[in-house]
């Protein structure tokens, strides 16, 4: 799975954006922050000049605008992690039809991840003709625009098996991960 995710341009251009839109998040709360901050040393700085009310009311709506930019922020963390989600599910999905096809295509019945084969011959290993036609099949993967709040799939919800945990065979179908 390394290796195809490795050599996989749609894995590549997916892993890129993600990495581009939580740099962006980080340098606009980065950003924010220091707005924040700023806004506490001009408030501390008028402390002296300000009556207790005036000062009062511009703490509270200091302490909203940093209530309200969290929110935000946790929404747009929450979208950037929705759309990976959906992103590598329609990998995975592709991955699976392209594993299934070539175990066809070789009369393979049976298809293991690397690190659970204590030997192979060579002839084999699928690695890299599944990597190749993965390649042809799923060249990218069209992510929402940032800031488009995404719908969950049902699926997407259900417990994932940790990276490199075997994942259960479909019900009828003998387990064909690679």
């Amino acid at each position: 799975m390394q290796e195809i995710q490795r050599v996989s341009s749609a894995f590549n251009q997916v892993r890129d954006e993600i990495e581009k839109r939580r740099q962006k998040l980080n340098d606009d709360l980065q950003r924010e922050q220091n707005a924040w901050r700023e806004a506490q040393q001009q408030l501390a700085n008028q402390r002296a000049t300000l009556p207790p009310e005036q000062l009062r009311e511009r703490e509270r709506a200091l302490q909203d605008r940093i209530t309200d930019s969290q929110r935000i922020f946790r929404g747009r963390n929450t979208a950037i992690d929705q759309a990976a989600q959906q992103a590598l599910q329609e990998i995975e999905q592709t991955l699976g039809t392209v594993i299934r096809q070539v175990a066809a295509s070789r009369n393979v019945n049976m298809v293991l991840p690397r690190p659970l084969v204590i030997f192979n011959e060579p002839p084999f290993d699928l690695t890299e003709e599944i990597a190749q036609q993965f390649n042809r099949t799923l060249r990218s993967v069209t992510m929402p625009p940032e800031g488009v709040a995404t719908e969950a799939p049902a699926a997407a919800n259900a417990p994932r098996p940790a990276p490199g945990a075997a994942a259960p065979a479909q019900q009828g179908q003998p387990n064909q991960r690679r």
